[in-house]
């Protein structure tokens, strides 16, 4: 049986998210809650879908998506769950309401539907202990993190009566159309993510109390230099909600057998009991730890509750850990220093000690912190990083307890390549779903045939592969070197081909602008000009080359990193791929064959007609559009027919692999010249620039920045119909880029941003 027609009881923020992916997978989905009193019995159950087809924040890849979920409510619609394949359970966190709720599902769905409870904190064995064998048998627990959408991790758990055939199949399911990194857990008090997740936050929050350290001190440690999402502790407790957070904490204390450290961490700071009754929940009340405060993003004092300014935390060894590794932070002798020596160490013992409760190896625990909580590394592999002699040593000089576990990597490491070490002794491979395949586990087994700071790149599988790997990725000489070095082995050594894509969050967030700062700080506008063309001489090299070329990105591809994948022969994206052009609001354009293959596939995509392509290139281009999907990619014309995505992201790389060794639909793309549109249209987007001022709805630079736009769509004041070859869009973008690059509003608007991590408006 397959799972077709899925059903979602309960459409709140998880229960929607829900619907929303199985929808993205393109189920049908029928969305139950309570009804409401009122004109609309199925407010509730709309309100779920109103907010995952919220284009700020959507929920599904598309908004036609939405017609495939119906709405409904358990007082009239139950009778419709006798057509569902999968029932998806995703109501409150009581035992009572649950155990009612399955007593009226086994009496209305059809004896081969699968039913599964979205709960984090109840054991299975609770849950389904009045219901009968049959049901028992083809129930589970399908644990997703929020939002459902972008995190990949989903937790599965079988019961001691559970099917291993509708286990494989809910995981089968999960993986290849949910696009889940599908990690099975067994039926322990809070699972792998939560459980570790939520100890490093709650460690993380009362260390910094007790140390004196405010928020920012403790995000700024506890953050990137760790290898965390830079929101780190107080910033990610306001992004999921004070309440919430801390909520799920004190469940995890009531759930958690005694003796367990997470007692010692899982009580609330002091102040938050106010906070919360003060509204003050996070930033969907618009205050919590941090709050914008007249313009100005403010922090509150732990001790008073009292908001000052934020200021600037100079931590010099912090750049250091965040480029070459933890132990930097670890070992430096500030407070700071301090602080993640005590939060971290905490951490790997707490996880390492979970072993063998929770699984044989650490894989499954750094799985869900990667894949759950944004990680760079799960505990396990920082261990290795620092090395366990390291930890073991450092622990016995503070005579703090060592875990078994960890004492047994004594002298060696908790991962040997594709081997991961096992409770007791032992080594044993790491197994992934079929047709699953990661870069970072694939790089333990290679060697880099060329690297530098900003990237490397790899022979596998005679493909050569290049992986962007400075900060956000961002690009600049030496990213093109490594690329072109690819391009050039691929020819010389008859490889089959190129991928570039790796295993970051994002791809890549665009040029690096402090490239540029440097070019005009040191008025080097030769030396600009040659990195531009620099760069797309490269990016052309790779939609004319002879063989196949895959751009395979994750996660963000703005800017220079969009134009990137916009030379691919053939992009394989992820589903939840964000891409597009957005250099207009630092003051500049694309010059990296952005401008040039945008207007190219909008006058495609408008049957040729030119000036109507010039336009729609015009308008995506000055306002900097993204697209927040590949369905949406494609109808904003940045992406073509023969690309395509993957749900799962670990799926990328099997296909890429796939797509260069078939060589199917990569044919190299060089382009014929354009009959342009000239200087009359050019001369109604300049006008329609400077109106758009006038109404207050640009800003006067913007206008100056959009006649750079206007002249390279059109071809500025010529006759309408002179041709332009590519090399002519090449030029006129370096020309326009060095234009704005001169201008006193340019730099300022990048200084500010490099400076204050948001450009200023002029």
């Amino acid at each position: 049986m397959s799972i077709k027609k899925v059903a979602v009881i309960g459409a709140g923020t998880m229960g929607a998210g829900i619907a929303g992916q199985a929808a993205n997978a393109g189920c049908e989905v029928l969305l139950l809650d309570l009804p409401s009193e009122g004109s609309d019995v199925n407010a509730l159950a709309q309100k779920g879908l109103d907010r995952i087809s919220n284009p700020a924040d959507p929920g599904i890849l598309h908004p036609d998506i939405a017609s495939q979920i119906t709405v409904g409510n358990i007082r009239d619609d139950f009778n419709r769950l006798s057509e569902c394949d999968w029932i998806a359970e995703a109501i409150l966190e009581r035992l009572d309401l649950k155990k009612g709720l399955y007593k009226k599902l086994d009496e209305v769905c059809k004896e081969t539907a699968i039913v599964s409870s979205n709960t984090s904190t109840i054991p299975i064995k609770l849950l389904v202990e009045d219901m009968p064998l049959a049901f028992r048998k083809r129930f589970a627990i399908t644990h997703f993190f929020n939002p459902v959408r972008f995190m990949p991790l989903l937790e599965l758990v079988s019961g001691e009566d559970t099917d291993p055939e509708i286990m494989q199949k809910l995981n089968e399911f999960c993986d290849k159309d949910l696009g889940k990194g599908v990690v099975v857990c067994r039926d322990t008090p809070g699972f792998l993510g939560n459980r570790v997740g939520c100890y490093a936050i709650q460690a993380a929050l009362h260390t910094a109390n007790n140390m004196g350290l405010s928020p920012q001190e403790a995000d700024a440690v506890f953050g990137r230099p760790m290898g965390i999402p830079k929101t780190g502790v107080f910033g990610l407790y306001d992004l999921i909600g004070i309440d919430l957070m801390s909520d799920v904490a004190s469940s995890l204390v009531s759930i958690l057998p005694e003796g367990d450290a997470f007692h010692d961490v899982g009580n609330k700071l002091p102040l938050m009991e106010n906070m919360i009754a003060n509204g003050q929940r996070g930033r969907k009340t618009g205050a919590g730890f941090y709050r914008m405060h007249q313009g100005e993003k403010q922090v509150m004092d732990l001790q008073s509750g009292e908001y000052a300014p934020l200021k600037k935390i100079d931590i010099p060894v912090a750049m250091k850990a965040e480029k070459e590794g933890i132990i930097h932070m670890l070992d430096d002798g500030s407070k700071y220093g301090d602080y993640a020596w005590q939060v971290m160490s905490n951490i790997l013992v707490y996880a390492a000690g979970l072993v063998p409760e929770v699984g044989d190896n650490g894989v499954a625990v750094d799985d869900a912190m990667k894949m759950g909580y944004n990680w760079i590394k799960g505990p396990f592999e920082l261990i290795d990083e620092i090395g366990a002699d390291y930890l073991i040593a450092r622990l016995e000089s503070e005579q703090r307890e060592v875990p078994k576990f960890l004492r047994e990597a004594a002298g060696s490491s908790f991962y040997d390549g594709l081997k991961a070490r096992t409770h007791g002794g032992g080594w044993q491979e790491i197994k992934r779903a079929e047709g699953t395949l990661r870069f970072n586990d694939r790089r333990k087994t290679l060697t880099a045939s060329g690297s530098n700071s900003d990237a490397s790149w790899y022979e596998i599988d005679g493909i050569a592969l290049v992986e962007f790997h400075s900060k956000a990725n961002a690009l600049g000489a030496e990213s093109m070197t490594i690329l072109e070095a690819a391009l050039d082995a691929v020819s010389a050594n008859n490889l089959k081909g190129l991928i570039v894509h790796n295993d970051a969050q994002h791809f890549s967030c665009g040029v690096n602008l402090n490239v540029v700062r440097s070019f005009f700080e040191a008025e080097n506008w030769d030396g600009l000009d040659k990195f531009l063309a620099h760069f797309q001489n490269t990016v052309h090299r790779m939609a004319i080359a002879d063989f196949p070329v895959v751009v395979a990105p994750v996660g963000l591809s703005l800017g220079g990193g969009f134009e990137v994948v916009l030379h691919g022969k053939q992009v394989i994206c992820h589903a939840n791929s964000n891409m597009g052009l957005v250099e207009s609001g630092v003051g500049v354009i694309p010059a990296g064959g952005g401008c040039k293959e945008t207007l190219y596939r909008w006058i495609d995509k408008k049957d040729g007609d030119v000036a109507a392509g010039a336009w729609e290139a015009f308008m995506s281009l000055g306002y900097g559009k993204t697209a927040s999907s590949p369905l949406i990619a494609e109808e904003m014309a940045m992406l073509r027919e023969n690309d395509r995505f993957e749900n799962n992201r670990d799926r990328l790389l099997g296909e890429a692999i796939a797509a260069v060794e078939s060589g199917a639909e990569q044919a190299a793309f060089t382009r014929d010249p354009i009959a342009m549109a000239g200087r009359d249209e050019f001369a109604k987007m300049v006008k329609w620039a400077e109106d758009m001022h006038a109404k207050g709805k640009l800003f006067k630079h913007d206008v100056f920045v959009s006649t750079q736009i206007a002249e390279i769509v059109t071809g500025g004041d010529i006759d309408p119909g002179t041709l332009w070859s590519e090399q002519d869009l090449y030029d006129a973008e370096r020309r326009a880029f060095l234009r704005l690059a001169k201008t006193p509003e340019t730099q300022e608007r990048i200084r500010t941003l490099l400076d204050n991590g948001k450009a200023v408006r002029n």
